[in-house]
């Protein structure tokens, strides 16, 4: 069975890493939307986040040590009015609880490959994601 389509969210400051981290999902087959690699020069960037995000199963949520990149929150916001399963991927030492949103479940950014990997493990076929290593609470 396919994995489910997964769009990533990311703070600017976050760029390098989180196109590092879609390659890597994409490695493990993983289907990923990222507007780095997936918007082609002259589109929209509106409409194809938006289709983009209608299209995928779960949202990552890349979240900087900053944690206030507006656009971020907006698609973890339109996510979850989708009632998509979001993974928020914190940096060591955030505290989940400083969020404008509630966190139960997480991933510790480390290594884009080895975060990927979690995340690879952690998407079933269908139905809501299971816990993987790494994941908090």
């Amino acid at each position: 069975m396919a994995k489910p389509k997964v769009f990533i969210s990311y703070s600017r400051q976050d760029a390098d890493w989180a196109r590092s981290f879609a390659e890597a999902l994409r490695k493990r087959d993983v289907p990923v939307w990222f507007d780095q690699l997936d918007l082609p020069p002259g589109d929209s960037l509106r409409d194809a986040v938006e289709s983009a995000l209608r299209d995928s199963d779960v949202l990552v949520a890349v979240i900087g040590g900053d944690a206030s990149e507006p656009a971020l929150y907006f698609e973890v916001g339109a996510a979850i009015g989708m009632r998509k399963n979001v993974v928020p991927v914190l940096p060591t030492g955030l505290d989940p609880e400083t969020l404008p949103f509630r966190v139960r479940r997480y991933l510790v950014k480390q290594a884009p490959d080895k975060t990927a990997d979690e995340l690879s493990q952690s998407l079933p076929p269908t139905g809501p994601l299971q816990p993987a290593s790494g994941y908090g609470s």
